[in-house]
């Protein structure tokens, strides 16, 4: 492999000679080799972009970068945008806590790539583009990065995870009306207890997303406020007057979502509440997601020998050694995303506490973290809408044969005959293997035609 040299305020190092990043870049590549796979996540790195575009545009506004530097800065952050340099960001998110290697690894290829543009060879002459002095103009890592984390964040939220919930909850809402008069029995503690109908059953799941989406939209004003404008502690040193609004404008403006400048950047670099608060709904989603997922593949178990009160589609063989066996992966598939995302928030908790005075020093794990949780739940409630949620069907004979076999049908007898007598009913129809009814006229407290009228399943939903 060719090499070129590169200077920083640390001296030389070696850089591989077809890459645009720099020596900062390639001093973080050598010192923090920890899990090469995790990589820092493409979404951050699309973030910067962003910022960076929207920072030469609003330099140039307020008079202190020439225009060809704006325009040579914003081709280069378009070219990351579409995808065209995706290898020169190989950084990982197990370095400085504020992200410092990661804007440096951004402002470092830029200023390289808008070189070559240029018609230079990367170290020829002198460099068109700086990246401190121009691509890291009025910025600072540590305004930098959570901006990057909060555009990221907020794309990611928005454009796959809600859509993905709000998909399973349309499925789960059309579900409950269709199937709102089939009666089937109902559990608590896992036991026996009351009917109810089908359509209720799920009712109750399409509340949860509803609450959920609730909780999570509501997180999106604070996770809407950028930390751009306060450079190293918050002040906003370096940069010119009006620039934390106007930046946040172009972000705004570029990106199709409402960014705002953050009102108190203090909080903005020193805390990353919102990271916090936004993951604390993405983790109540997985919270609801985990118990329906698990009430499906209970209520489909079998099929045979288990509960069965519903199908579900039969996707893929379930066994490597036991034929025809089906099982209920799209279940296991969500309830295991929802586990990591419960993970991630803890994660994420510890990572917030860690604002010590003015700089959260947990910055890229916190975003990587939140990233994979958003994007895991979007996609697999996409995945349990499609391939099980959308094929949920009601066993009639399962259901019925169960509700016929219930003892706690005998609940409707309370108020007829108190509810010492219906106990001595259900316990005695129980240990005697009987029917209810049987049991109910042997013992003479109702007739056979009071207890017709009064126990009627489809009354008691």
């Amino acid at each position: 492999m060719k090499y070129r040299i590169e200077k920083d305020t640390m001296g030389e190092v070696q850089v591989p000679a077809d890459k645009y990043w720099g020596a900062q870049t390639e001093r973080s590549r050598n010192n923090f080799k920890i899990g090469p796979a995790a990589s820092m996540p493409k979404e951050i790195i699309e973030g910067f972009a962003y910022l960076k575009k929207a920072a030469a545009y609003a330099n140039f506004d307020l008079g202190v970068l020439p225009i060809e530097k704006r325009d040579a800065i914003a081709t280069v952050c378009d070219e990351i945008l579409e995808g065209k340099l995706d290898d020169q960001f190989p950084l990982v998110i197990w370095q400085t806590g504020s992200g410092t290697q990661s804007n440096m690894n951004v402002n470092e290829v830029i200023a390289n790539r808008a070189q070559v543009l240029k018609g230079f060879e990367i170290g020829e002459g002198e460099q068109f583009i700086k990246a401190n002095d121009d691509v890291n103009k009025s910025q600072s890592s540590n305004d930098t990065f959570p901006t990057g984390m909060h555009i990221a964040a907020y794309k990611m939220v928005v454009e796959t995870t809600i859509p993905g919930v709000e998909k399973l909850h349309a499925t789960l809402a059309k579900k409950a009306a269709e199937y709102k008069d089939v009666v089937k029995i109902g559990r608590t503690h896992l036991m026996d207890a009351t009917p109810l109908t089908l359509g209720q059953e799920i009712s109750g799941y399409a509340a949860q997303l509803a609450f959920g989406l609730k909780a999570l939209k509501n997180t999106l004003a604070h996770l809407s406020e950028i930390a751009l404008g306060g450079t190293a502690v918050g002040t906003g040193l370096n940069t010119p007057k009006g620039y934390d609004v106007k930046v946040a404008e172009y972000i705004a403006k570029f990106t199709n979502h409402p960014f705002i400048t953050a009102e108190n950047k203090f909080e903005a670099l020193a805390a990353h509440d919102a990271i916090v608060e936004t993951h604390g709904a993405l983790k109540q989603l997985a919270v609801s997601l985990n118990k329906i997922a698990n009430d499906v593949r209970m209520l489909a178990s079998g099929p045979r020998s288990g509960i069965g009160e519903i199908h579900i589609p039969e996707n893929e063989p379930g066994s490597s050694i036991m034929p025809g066996k089906v099982n209920p992966t799209q279940c296991e598939a969500l309830t295991m995303v929802c586990a990591q995302v419960i993970g991630n928030d803890m994660a994420i908790a510890v990572g917030g506490m860690q604002g010590h005075y003015e700089l959260n020093v947990f910055k890229p794990v916190m975003a990587a973290n939140f990233l994979q949780s958003a994007q895991l739940l979007g996609d697999a409630c996409v995945s349990f809408d499609e391939h099980c949620a959308q094929g949920i069907e009601p066993n009639h004979k399962r259901i019925k044969e169960l509700v016929d076999n219930s003892l706690m049908l005998v609940t409707a007898l309370n108020t007829k005959i108190g509810y010492y007598k219906a106990a001595e009913i259900a316990q005695t129809a129980h240990k005697n293997g009987t029917t209810l009814k049987e049991e109910a006229v042997r013992l003479g407290y109702v007739t056979p035609e009071d207890f017709d009228a009064w126990v009627k399943p489809e009354d008691m939903v």
